[in-house]
């Protein structure tokens, strides 16, 4: 992916730059923290209004909460990817040339937009229509099949990275065939299951989510100064940095 420009940061005793696409995602990140933080107290009414809303049965005071404002944050998280979109390319809009242009990285960027697209859906059909629990197991693999068609279509490679906490036991990568497709498959269904049961406890889904964004983005900042698949790290931080802003925002007004 090509990056126009780069920052210097030295960290454990090596030395590695930080792309500027990457500082202008974080920007866009806290961007995306004041929006939610100013933008959900502003929607509260209307979800009122539409009976999108619950009681707290753990407080004395039965005051209607409004509900499924999971949709607010995840629209602000991605008007901030569609913001994000051209930086990354910014140096290859510059040479105008198209046959130089990475359209399998552009293709993965608008493939991943796509699926996180469809599981605001679900999650959104889900608080409005009560859908059964066979509808969530495979609404999400459905919604992830974009994403694994691209993978496919772009690299085809069933081989998975191991951390380094193991590599030095089995190796830096292992070779798993077709059943890398049925992992990522099942794995959008794990997630969204995992985190939607627990939809009932106030704060405690989004909590949650905070803490595993967290710890995917300390694991890619720890691959990327160890200087292995760096591009590949940069893409993970370019869609978790605007979630966690964005989701931080919600968790404020959620917990």
């Amino acid at each position: 992916m090509s990056m126009f420009n780069s920052f210097e940061l030295r960290a454990f005793g090596t030395s590695t730059s930080i792309p500027l696409p990457l500082l202008v995602n974080v920007a866009i990140s806290v961007g995306a923290y004041y929006v939610g933080q100013s933008l959900i107290p502003r929607m509260k009414t209307m979800f009122l209004s539409a009976n999108l809303a619950g009681v707290d049965m753990n407080k004395k005071s039965k005051a209607k909460i409004p509900e499924a404002l999971g949709v607010v944050t995840g629209c602000i998280f991605l008007v901030s990817l569609f913001l994000f979109i051209p930086v990354p390319f910014m140096g290859s809009f510059s040479k105008n040339d198209l046959e130089e242009f990475p359209h399998d990285k552009f293709v993965e960027f608008i493939a991943a937009m796509l699926s996180i697209c469809c599981m605001i859906l679900l999650g959104f059909a889900d608080d409005v229509l009560n859908l059964r629990w066979r509808d969530k197991l495979y609404l999400p693999t459905v919604a992830s099949l974009p994403l694994l068609m691209v993978y496919y279509t772009n690299f085809n490679s069933t081989t998975i990275i191991l951390p380094r906490i193991v590599s030095q036991f089995l190796g830096m990568s292992i070779n798993i065939g077709a059943l890398y497709y049925v992992y990522m498959g099942m794995l959008a269904v794990f997630c969204t299951n995992a985190i939607n049961i627990l939809a009932g406890i106030n704060g405690l889904e989004t909590c949650q989510s905070l803490v595993i964004a967290g710890s995917i983005v300390v694991f890619n900042l720890v691959e990327i100064l160890s200087g292995r698949c760096r591009e590949e790290y940069e893409f993970s931080l370019y869609i978790m940095l605007p979630y966690i802003g964005s989701t931080l925002a919600l968790w404020k007004y959620n917990r």
